[in-house]
């Protein structure tokens, strides 16, 4: 059984594989200062840790890494924590690999695998991610715009009178009060910058099928028309490949 953990800066999402099949998964709230004593009680309420084969880790918060490591060292369990060095089976032809975020690199992994290329993966988690993979098979680059969230946050912050609202589509773009108001604005504003962005991208890759990834796709991709498909355990599933692809 292998453990895959997709830690972003807000959430955890943790999946439980039998060989390729997802048997369980769970998603938590991310907190930056887990230990890895802390690491250890949370995992051990969800698995049994001996019938573990290994974890694999695809980690944004670099101080979680370590708590990972101190776990696994301590449980003897065996951990590829997804980084530099780490074989992938997909060309980054990026600036400066190093810069690319474990999760992009994984959903594109498991977009070629599961859909095919040419492909372009959009994320919604803190940030909106855009990742693209072109005919041959290889990781292109993409777009990183601010999340749903984050900018929900931002706007009930700076703004005395607003508030937030529940992640949710309005029953009109018109809306008739201040919280539908931001819902329409949350909702149809972020299709409309996937489908400008994804046109954009399209203008100078060609033409290619988009994969919807993350907690509030749901939400979007049925108001934005250039979105086509969910996979809602893409990042997990490119975990679990690479981690394959690392074995022996």
């Amino acid at each position: 059984m292998l453990l895959a953990a997709d830690v972003g800066n807000t959430q955890t999402v943790f999946g439980l594989f039998d060989g390729d099949e997802l048997r369980e998964h769970w998603r938590v709230s991310t907190e930056p200062e887990r230990t890895g004593d802390e690491v250890g009680l949370l995992l051990r309420g969800l698995v049994d840790l001996a019938s573990l084969d290994g974890l694999a880790l695809s980690c944004t918060v670099p101080p979680l890494v370590r708590a990972y490591e101190e776990f696994a060292e301590r449980e003897g369990v065996s951990l590829l924590v997804l980084g530099p060095g780490t074989r992938t089976g997909i060309p980054l032809r990026y600036d400066d690999p190093r810069e690319v975020g474990p999760d992009r690199i994984a959903n594109a992994v498991a977009a070629v695998e599961r859909h095919g290329a040419p492909c372009i993966v959009v994320d919604f988690g803190t940030s909106t991610n855009f990742d693209v993979v072109s005919a041959e098979g290889e990781y292109v680059g993409g777009v990183l715009a601010p999340g749903i969230e984050i900018s929900m946050d931002a706007l009930a912050a700076r703004a005395a009178r607003l508030f937030r609202v529940d992640f949710s589509a309005p029953e009109t773009v018109i809306a008739k009060n201040t919280a539908a108001s931001l819902q329409s604005g949350l909702v149809y504003g972020f299709a409309g910058q996937v489908d400008g962005i994804v046109d954009a991208i399209r203008g100078e890759l060609g033409e290619a099928q988009t994969v919807a990834t993350g907690g509030m796709a749901d939400l979007i991709v049925p108001h934005a028309r250039t979105l086509e498909k969910v996979d809602p355990f893409l990042t997990l599933e490119g975990v679990r490949l690479i981690w394959e692809r690392n074995r022996g």
